[in-house]
């Protein structure tokens, strides 16, 4: 489990990468979660999981000086903790999938705190790199030009494996004690978390334009197939 787990942050360290460089939208969480579950041999479930986390910040952008929640985050540990969990397990994946929901929410907050911290050590690369400049130092430069992305990576690939391996961990030692009461609640609240997130990107519609409708229509339907089949 533990060597899954630095795999799944290697993974997760490059895949947030692209908040900072590329910035093509693989860090988004519609797309990092699932690919994440790919990996890990469950790509519906980290599509299910990136739509969810996909709404429920839609409405923080970064605007101006705004640094949002670091939602990648967020769904990168929720898709791998959900599905590694159900592996070992075996069954109760709804019930693991809004546990890892409820415990790593606030990891997107850290994350936030994180890309603070890294913005203002950018700023200081930034001017140390004018320095170099002022005295044609090239690989001064250059070297401060690619410490960027190498710390960034390194500093969600550590904030990924820190919270992951526990999060596991937790879930794997409270589960077979939970009472069948508690296990029907987490069914109940699986159920009502795609009813907020079509509520928040509804409120949201006429800032993203179609990717809320789009993610709110996946999951109706899939609210409606999970009700059907608990029927």
């Amino acid at each position: 489990m533990f060597i899954q787990s630095v795999l799944v942050s290697l993974l997760g360290g490059f895949i947030c990468l692209d908040r900072i460089v590329l910035q093509s939208m693989i860090a988004r969480p519609v797309i990092a979660a699932p690919l994440i579950g790919l990996f890990l041999g469950d790509a519906y479930s980290g599509l299910l999981i990136g739509a969810l986390i996909e709404l429920f910040w839609i409405d923080r952008l970064p605007i101006g000086t705004f640094v949002p929640p670091n939602d990648s985050l967020t769904a990168i540990l929720i898709a791998a903790s959900s599905i590694l969990s159900t592996q070992a397990i075996g069954h109760n994946l709804r019930e693991i999938m809004t546990f890892s929901i409820l415990i790593y929410i606030p990891i997107g907050f850290v994350g936030q705190k994180m890309d603070i911290f890294y913005n203002r050590l950018n700023d200081r690369l930034s001017k140390g790199a004018l320095r170099c400049a002022e005295k044609s130092d090239i690989n001064g430069i250059a070297v401060r030009h690619l410490l960027s992305p190498v710390l960034y990576f390194f500093f969600s690939f550590f904030l990924i494996l820190c919270f992951l391996y526990p999060g596991i961990s937790l879930t794997l030692f409270l589960f077979p004690h939970f009472s069948p009461s508690i296990l029907k609640a987490l069914n109940l609240i699986f159920l009502f978390f795609p009813l907020l997130g079509i509520s928040v990107a509804m409120n949201t519609i006429h800032l993203r334009g179609m990717v809320p409708v789009f993610c709110g229509i996946f999951l109706l339907i899939t609210t409606i197939l999970e009700v059907v089949h608990a029927l």
